[in-house]
């Protein structure tokens, strides 16, 4: 009954992710677009100073492939060119947004593969996900949700696993991160947003959800301009959720590319490796943290508009 409950919980609501999919990558267009790697390769370099310029060649093509947005994938050498479709500046079907359908498809199997067991003792991944799913709902969701953290327990559990996985993608040789992206992560906290304003709304009715926006106890001369400062800081809330997760994830690849793109000099070879193996282990403990303080804030912004006065 159990895994069942599992299996429901994160069936019935994942495809609720999808809407940081399609919402998160409407303004993709703008990404930078992958040939201009091409162009930065096919110019020329000043006499005597041909090494440097193709080390500096290099760091871009390599950084361009962990950070930039394109229209191919490559794996293992090949280059795969995606049926990328342009409506006007939106770019649908493009790298990052192929490889955050791969760390969704990734949750969906590992939570399969944990619900078909049977065993009366859980282990292995069942007994993970089960840790897993206990501490979300009563150390993330249950101080902040109170009586609606069982509604809300299948969005968070695949709100935390998708940005996890995604963040783990981006360590691998031909890997790339989406949450990276900033537009993925402005599509997740527009979900973030939707969740603020629906379940105040809901939870206190539309007048008492304006009232927010209204302290008491204000003078009336200073009331328009605390409402502006009080629609500031409700706004500010997804903002901070989008910079914090993309800039994080960003700027952690791009250290790890460039000191990997250091190793074509036989001088920094070595130390390059053994710092670059230092942050990738950081890394992984960074993805962790930052899925965690996501969806973390998330429950706790929902909270405050479901519950003002707390």
């Amino acid at each position: 009954m159990h895994e069942l409950k599992v299996r429901i919980f994160f069936a019935t609501l994942f495809i609720a992710l999808f809407l940081a999919l399609i919402v998160g990558f409407a303004s993709a267009g703008g990404d930078q677009p992958a040939h201009s790697v091409a162009a930065v390769e096919s110019a020329p370099t000043e006499g005597g100073h041909g090494s440097e310029g193709n080390i500096g060649e290099k760091l871009v093509e390599i950084l361009s492939h962990h950070l930039v947005d394109a229209e191919e994938i490559e794996i293992v050498g090949f280059k795969i060119h995606l049926p990328t479709v342009h409506i006007g500046p939106v770019r649908f079907i493009t790298k990052h947004q192929v490889w955050w359908v791969v760390a969704m498809l990734l949750v969906f199997l590992a939570v399969r593969s944990a619900g078909r067991q049977t065993s009366t003792v859980p282990k292995g991944l069942r007994n993970a996900f089960e840790v897993l799913i206990v501490f979300i709902r009563d150390e993330i969701l249950r101080p902040n949700l109170h009586g609606r953290t069982d509604s809300f327990l299948p969005y968070f559990l695949s709100l935390f696993t998708c940005i996890l996985f995604s963040n783990l993608l981006g360590l691998f040789p031909w890997g790339s991160s989406a949450t990276g992206n900033v537009n993925v992560t402005a599509g997740l906290a527009l979900c973030t947003l939707g969740l603020m304003v629906g379940m105040g709304v809901k939870q206190n009715g539309l007048m008492g959800f304006l009232h927010v926006f209204a302290p008491p106890g204000v003078p009336f001369w200073l009331m328009p301009l605390m409402v502006v400062v009080e629609i500031v800081s409700f706004l500010i809330r997804p903002f901070a959720l989008t910079i914090r997760l993309f800039a994080n994830m960003l700027a952690g690849h791009a250290v790890i590319a460039v000191l990997l793109g250091l190793i074509v000099t036989p001088l920094f070879a070595l130390p390059s490796i053994a710092v670059a193996t230092a942050v990738t282990f950081l890394e992984i403990l960074v993805a962790l943290i930052q899925a965690y303080i996501f969806t973390m804030l998330t429950a706790v912004f929902v909270g405050l508009t479901m519950h003002p006065a707390h």
